[in-house]
């Protein structure tokens, strides 16, 4: 039966080429665009080097201390996250780094070289999974001993260098001669609590790293165990939070901070009365409705085409019905049809996203992506084509399926 009604549905498809070329046509530019913002989605969110291991990594990056009258918020003080943060017994490691990084000149001879920074400690090549090309990252020892050197990402030291076996030359950085230790796989801008293009020792930065401030700009980053650990950690963050005692308590009165997952870190976006789940609720609320809503205008043209091969198969419904096809028969038929339909277009608006992912790699419009259509992204894209076809052929399948066998065979239509 499933064979007959899909040789059914390709003659159906064969018979008017038109309006099968204006489906697809809708079909597959919708989701192509749907596509794409899910890759951009996925590669800023996803499991992707470093951070592979995205269901055991929080992230403890922003700070907001509140008061009748005033709100202040930043990244998180070095010294606060060293000497409280590190206390946290339930995360397997933490580590600590510069929120976001800073731009700073390179000079390799007479060569200058504008390159994006972060200070890092010893922790942080093991809590994340970069992948080296060379050499190797700094150490427990190099860091406390604030050894100038450092790690570069492979275009820079290509850049620096001519190759990205650069380890052990050397370069200087704010007045110091650094020895390069390792060489790392480009890491993209859209992962921005971990890019960067070279690391270094945080003892060797210039900054006070002893300032008591709650407030600075440095962030922790804890692996937990197993992703099961995750609210037991958040949980005991907040503990450790409600006993340390308030800056300035004249002025606050509050001290708001989240160990957050990545995901919730950008659902949040640095918005102060996020909780710790990145107010996720009104997050996917708006970006499904928007989802939906973009959806909807291909659909009811979807839908319009539909109705109008109704009124060409009138007779078809008519002699099905009368040989005793049944309601749910013919809904199944239908629908069938136009699942089929949806899909092609899906695999059509799949080869057009792939096109496109293409394209803005190689404009570099974002620095260092590397998009794609994973397995993720392109079980994404098919249960999208799913979701279009039920969602445009619902309605003319129920509305075909109900029309009475003697009208049908009369050409007495109302739909």
């Amino acid at each position: 039966m499933l064979l007959s009604y899909l040789k059914i549905a390709w003659k159906v498809l064969l018979r008017r080429k038109f309006f099968t070329f204006i489906s697809l046509f809708g079909i597959s530019l919708t989701l192509m665009m749907m596509v794409v913002m899910y890759a951009l989605f996925d590669h800023a969110v996803g499991p992707a080097q470093p951070e592979l291991r995205t269901d055991r990594l929080l992230f403890i990056n922003r700070m907001v201390l509140s008061g009748p009258n005033s709100q202040n918020s930043s990244s998180v003080g070095y010294d606060f996250l060293n000497r409280h943060a590190r206390t946290l017994r339930t995360p397997e490691k933490i580590a600590v780094s510069e929120a976001y990084p800073i731009n700073a000149t390179l000079y390799v001879g007479k060569l200058v070289v504008k390159a994006d920074r972060r200070y890092t400690d010893a922790n942080y090549w093991s809590v994340l999974d970069f992948d080296f090309v060379a050499g190797r990252p700094y150490n427990a020892a190099e860091v406390r001993d604030a050894a100038k050197v450092l790690v570069l990402n492979e275009t820079v030291a290509r850049r620096c260098f001519g190759t990205a076996a650069a380890v052990g030359r050397v370069m200087q950085l704010e007045g110091q001669r650094y020895q390069v230790l390792g060489v790392v796989r480009d890491v993209s801008t859209s992962r921005e609590l971990t890019y960067a293009e070279c690391w270094l020792p945080v003892t060797t930065t210039t900054a006070d790293l002893r300032d008591p401030n709650y407030l600075g700009d440095f962030q922790a980053i804890l692996l937990a165990r197993r992703a099961a650990d995750v609210p037991s950690i958040q949980a005991e963050y907040q503990q450790m939070l409600r006993r340390l005692p308030i800056p300035d308590p004249e002025q606050h009165k509050e001290i708001k901070s989240y160990a957050r997952t990545l995901l919730a870190h950008y659902m949040a976006a640095h918005n102060n009365n996020a909780g710790a789940d990145g107010d996720a609720t009104r997050f996917w609320r708006q970006w499904v409705g928007l989802g939906l809503l973009f959806m909807l205008l291909p659909a009811l043209n979807l839908i319009n085409i539909n109705v109008s091969r109704t009124l060409e198969r009138a007779a078809e419904i008519g002699v099905r019905k009368a040989f005793g096809a049944t309601t749910s028969m013919l809904v199944r038929q239908f629908l069938l049809e136009n699942l089929l339909l949806t899909l092609l277009g899906g695999l059509l608006g799949l080869g057009l996203a792939a096109a496109v992912l293409y394209l803005v790699n190689e404009s570099h419009f974002i620095p260092y992506a590397h998009l794609g259509l994973n397995a993720r992204v392109f079980a994404v894209g098919l249960l999208l084509a799913l979701l279009f076809g039920l969602l445009s052929g619902a309605y003319p399948a129920y509305k075909m399926s109900k029309l009475p066998a003697s009208q049908a065979l009369k050409g007495e239509i109302a739909l």
